[in-house]
């Protein structure tokens, strides 16, 4: 059995592990059970009875929190000409074409989200195997392949996130920070809840949310209940 620090062992022993709570009362207990110095993650994990080797059960998808991340998104576009200019004017951290696409094929990554124009995937698609393993490929799925470029900067400013099925069926994401009010996770977890409650395929059978569970940064798992 893996050793658990003495932190991490009082802050479990506050969570009964045969209980499933209630979402209101799984964001305070994990407010209550993190006990890191800095203000950490709220994540939450959801376990679903799919089987991603199927295109249809594919789950996979980006939406704005209600009240964003807590984090802040560091955004690279690659674009040209006009679209250049509007990424530049809607705040990317970073913007450019050719020479962008030649700075990450040597190794640079200070960025978070890369968007990019459809007309620029051409280029981009040869990093694919390079932005691919760390999730920065993008995806017209997810809002990242735009023309509308200052939409996409807008939305991942304020709380984008995105989400996608694992090969085992798993989808983590954060939805806020332990600072956040607990009204605020609530209503953020809530609104994930709902999308991927309305992703369901039409080919799974019997439930489709297996477990559910949330979690800070070094916390322990609260099992949340599953309300149909």
């Amino acid at each position: 059995m893996a050793k658990v620090s003495k932190r991490y062992a009082e802050a479990a022993k506050l969570v009964d592990r045969s209980k499933t709570y209630s979402i209101e009362e799984a964001v305070k207990l994990a407010k209550e059970t993190s006990k890191t110095k800095f203000d950490a993650s709220v994540e939450v994990s959801f376990r679903l009875n799919v089987d991603p080797r199927h295109a249809d059960q594919q789950i996979r998808g980006a939406m704005v929190l209600p009240n964003g991340t807590g984090k802040t998104q560091r955004v690279c576009v690659v674009a040209q000409g006009e679209k250049e200019k509007e990424a530049q004017a809607a705040g990317a951290d970073f913007v450019g074409g050719a020479d962008i696409i030649e700075k990450i094929s040597k190794g640079w990554f200070d960025f978070d989200v890369l968007v990019a124009t459809p007309d620029m995937m051409g280029q981009l698609g040869r990093l694919g195997r390079v932005l691919g393993p760390k999730g920065l490929m993008p995806n017209p799925k997810t809002g990242t392949v735009t023309m509308d470029v200052a939409k996409a900067i807008d939305e991942i400013k304020k709380g984008k996130v995105t989400y996608r099925v694992d090969k085992e069926g798993n989808i983590n994401l954060a939805i806020g920070k332990t600072s956040f009010t607990e009204e605020a996770l609530v209503e953020n977890f809530n609104a994930i809840f709902n999308t991927i409650a309305k992703a369901r395929p039409a080919t799974v059978k019997g439930a489709y949310m297996k477990n559910l569970v949330v979690s800070t940064t070094m916390g322990p798992g609260i099992h949340v209940e599953i309300v149909k």
